[in-house]
């Protein structure tokens, strides 16, 4: 009896360890993004475009993470920030493609369908950023920047410091610029990113296969390890 005693704290202490871990982090992510965004209002810098990760469409409509991040890229977009949006997201999880529901929501919002541009084959956070890199790369923009919500731009700031040869600025969500934002509610047409050979992602991928994706293990840098400088 004892022992079961034991090991019931020691689960709740490690579950409890866990949480205020992951709350740490959550804490120093949003300080991170409030940092950063008060240097960029300083700088006021201006990008090419804005990488948006995806979020997959759940119950045909958006979530409190996807509608953060496009009402982010719509702000940045309506201030002078980002002169273009690159959505980024597949089909990965429900039968619509992230990207285009994403671009669909912001062109209800105001931004002109010519500003948007779509990457509908990732399927990874590292991939939204690959694809979305090469996308750059194709219309000749010189200048790039993630973003995201602050936890995400953390766990990806490693990656696209190593793999790209042209700087990628992060510019993570200011939850407070958003809540002040009024936006009237919005509807799209869903079956205008509707995928019609749709596989969930956990039936076509093994978990080890998904994980190296995660990684960014499928991508393919070239001899160099790094895509080439956006500017020529």
């Amino acid at each position: 009896m004892r022992k079961l005693e034991f090991n019931y704290l020691a689960v709740i202490s490690s579950s409890l360890f866990c949480l205020l871990a992951l709350l740490s982090s959550c804490m120093f992510a949003v300080k991170h993004a409030h940092k950063i965004n008060t240097d960029l209002v300083k700088r006021n810098p201006k990008f090419d475009a804005i990488i948006v990760p995806g979020v997959p469409l759940n119950n045909g409509t958006w979530d409190s993470v996807m509608k953060a991040r496009v009402l982010w890229s719509v702000h940045l977009f309506t201030k002078g920030i980002a002169k273009n949006i690159i959505y980024s997201g597949g089909a990965v999880y429900t039968p619509y493609y992230e990207a285009t529901v994403m671009g669909l929501y912001a062109q209800k919002l105001g931004v002109p369908a010519k500003n948007i541009y779509y990457d509908t084959i990732a399927k990874h956070s590292t991939e939204n950023v690959y694809y979305s890199y090469l996308i750059a790369l194709e219309n000749k923009f010189s200048s790039i920047a993630l973003a995201t919500d602050p936890f995400q731009s953390i766990l990806l700031r490693k990656f696209t410091k190593k793999r790209f040869a042209s700087y990628i600025q992060h510019i993570p969500i200011s939850f407070d610029t958003i809540r002040n934002m009024k936006i009237r509610d919005v509807q799209i047409d869903t079956q205008a990113a509707a995928c019609k050979q749709f596989i969930p992602i956990a039936v076509r991928e093994s978990f080890i296969y998904r994980l190296k994706g995660t990684l960014g293990r499928h991508l393919d840098f070239g001899a160099e390890r790094q895509l080439p400088s956006l500017k020529k």
